[in-house]
């Protein structure tokens, strides 16, 4: 067998440029770049081996610079996002601080259950100049490092201590992260004598490779039951999640819906599983959801799940549905989620292929005249409300809501929108009119501060035009890859929401009796010793974004502050390169209420009223909760 002389690290980066994903007739490298930030570890290695091919071929496995390597692994998911899973980014750090960096990013792509492979640099694995810096020294156990902190957060682990182990340890992570049930963070570690080893590689390694996506079927008679039960049913409703998304199955969901006439609730990931204005599509469900949505899913006899992991706030902590007699159909590809709460019909199949199947089993059932009625006028209803809080009221601070529909008014329907923590991933799930299936990326799983200006990086990268809306607090958790896309010339439009704190945990504070506690950025009361009370800090964002050089709109607070937040949007539309726009807000002013509620423990003994009046508030409110989501069914044949 021919085989070539290469250290470990030349492997490595040769090996991922040849490796494809393959789903149906569509065909794309999986690994299309390596983020690095390089230090001691990494910089001889992994460092090496990239520079060494960008002078042999350049476009064969390109390298981006990061500023953060929390941020790196965020752009790869977001770029893993748009991608559908079928394509992905390597991160590389270096020993200690620069591999710990990348926890936060593994464990929000684990979550949601995102591609990315991180090759984290270790300590010597011959432990010849044993402690090294930045080791971590554990005088119990002298084989861990900081790497080990990714194993819980890893849906593959490996450490290649031995050159020979790098081709099982390549193979199993290519294998997890093509893998539509098991991918998420893939961790192989890299101890930085071993990166720079020389090893005899096998040519057959180093070709090209396919990676086929499975898209499995249901079993025949299962899928029968499912079509019986919602034959029976007098109120089905659908719960449509990320898998919809991943699975492509958007036209075959639009098929099912409008030959069934079963109305739509979304989860955070399942947004652009249908249009906005489709007639099947009552909105978001849940926690954040609509009126029209939850009051379907309270009296739904029926629930279908596609592609859902059914989260507390999808579930509206097991309060959404109430129906006694309810069942619970769960279409998933991932056995652990389709078997989730107590489901009464638990399928474990591929999101698109199911539907396709289950649409020719029910040709002749349609949902009553009655039903579809009802869920009509709820989702006029609905979006009535929505438009009269869109209004613009002229006001100096503005509503989060009326941004919003500024933001939109003037977006593309082709435009992805980007968010990830604090109040706007609830009002934007309730709020933004999706108009294509790749329109809205709103990570929820992890719900991330600082995710967002990566991920729009990301988005940007996978041919998107990324609008990234986040507020002042996730603005200044990670702010700084505004370098790298004015480094690329990448376009991203970020709208930043200034409210002087944090807006969510502000309200949720204040609704749970806390008082919007510590959620406030003010200058210390030294005799309070609190943040509460004194005044609002100087702190100018616009000026912070500019000098990291990038365009900035600065939204003044005048009467015409929504007007002129949508011809900003306009501006920085026409803009080949980046452009960030700054716009102060009312955090006070909330978005209309849809009915949902989210578990949040609140002390039953306190001093404080308020949190008295919240307590009693709570004790109704959990009432409702359900013990499993499958119980209480009845097989009606």
């Amino acid at each position: 067998m021919a085989t070539r002389k290469m250290t470990v690290s030349q492997a490595v980066v040769e090996f991922l440029s040849h490796q494809y994903t393959v789903d149906g007739d569509h065909r794309e490298r999986t690994i299309q770049g390596v983020f690095g930030i390089f230090g001691h570890g990494n910089v001889a290695g992994i460092g090496q081996a990239l520079k060494q091919l960008s002078v042999e071929n350049p476009s064969l496995m390109p390298y981006y610079q990061a500023r953060n390597e929390q941020a790196m692994v965020h752009e790869s998911s977001a770029f893993a996002r748009m991608k559908r899973r079928r394509a992905t980014f390597a991160c590389t750090a270096s020993v200690g601080p620069g591999a710990t960096n990348m926890l936060t990013g593994a464990a929000v792509a684990t979550t949601n259950h995102l591609p990315v492979l991180l090759l984290p640099s270790d300590t010597f694995a011959n432990r010849a100049s044993d402690p090294v810096l930045q080791q971590l020294e554990m005088p119990h156990d002298a084989t861990l490092s900081v790497n080990d902190a990714f194993k819980p957060l890893s849906r593959f682990f490996d450490r290649v201590q031995r050159p020979e182990q790098l081709f099982s340890a390549l193979m199993g992570a290519m294998r997890v992260l093509t893998d539509p049930v098991e991918t998420g963070a893939v961790t192989i570690c890299l101890p930085e004598d071993v990166q720079a080893e020389m090893i005899d590689v096998p040519e057959e390694f180093l070709a090209d490779r396919d990676w086929h996506i499975r898209r499995p079927r249901a079993e025949a008679a299962q899928l029968a039951e499912v079509a019986r039960v919602i034959t029976s049913s007098k109120r089905p409703f659908i719960v449509a999640g990320g898998g919809v998304i991943y699975s492509d199955a958007h036209d075959a969901l639009q098929t099912f819906v409008e030959q069934t006439k079963i109305p739509v609730g979304t989860s955070q990931a399942g947004v652009g599983s249908l249009n906005w204005d489709h007639p099947q599509l009552l909105g978001s469900v849940g926690a954040t959801g609509t009126t029209a949505a939850n009051r379907a899913a309270k009296e739904a006899d029926v629930v279908i799940g596609i592609g859902t992991r059914y989260s507390d706030f999808t579930t509206s902590s097991r309060t959404a549905f109430q129906n006694p007699d309810v069942r619970f159909i769960n279409i998933n590809i991932a056995s652990f989620d389709a078997f989730k709460h107590g489901s009464a019909l638990p399928v474990v199949a591929d999101a698109r292929e199911s539907l396709k199947e289950l649409t020719a089993l029910l040709t002749t059932f349609a949902t009553t005249s009655d039903y579809q009625s009802k869920y009509t006028q709820e989702k006029s209803e609905w979006d009535a409300v929505v438009d009269a809080a869109f209004v613009d009221q002229k006001r100096a601070l503005p509503s989060q809501t009326e941004i919003i529909h500024a933001v939109q008014s003037a977006s593309d329907a082709t435009d992805t929108l980007i968010c990830a923590a604090g109040s706007l991933p609830g009002d934007l799930h309730k709020l933004w009119r999706v108009r294509s299936p790749l329109g809205y990326h709103v990570e929820y799983a992890f719900s991330c501060m600082g995710y967002e200006i990566a991920a729009g990086l990301g988005a940007a990268r996978a041919g998107a035009t990324p609008i990234v809306m986040v507020g002042d607090g996730s603005y200044l958790m990670m702010h700084t890859e505004i370098v790298s896309a004015v480094a690329e010339g990448l376009k991203v439009i970020i709208v930043l929401i200034q409210n002087h704190g944090y807006a969510s945990i502000g309200h949720l504070s204040e609704s749970i009796g806390s008082e919007r506690f510590g959620t406030q950025y003010r200058f210390k009361d030294q005799a309070g010793n609190n943040f509460e009370s004194g005044e609002k800090l100087p702190v100018d964002l616009a000026a912070n974004a500019a000098s990291l050089g990038i365009t900035v709109i600065d939204i003044k607070q005048t009467t015409s502050a929504i007007a002129d937040l949508h011809a900003a949007v306009k501006k920085a539309k026409q803009s080949s390169t980046s452009t960030l726009i700054h716009i102060n807000s009312d955090p006070l002013l909330y978005s209309p209420d849809g009915e949902g509620w989210w578990d949040v423990p609140i002390a039953p003994i306190s001093t404080l009223k308020s949190t008295q009046d919240a307590y009693a508030q709570y004790k109704d409110e959990i009432s409702l909760q359900r013990p499993l989501l499958g119980n209480g069914t009845k097989d009606k044949k």
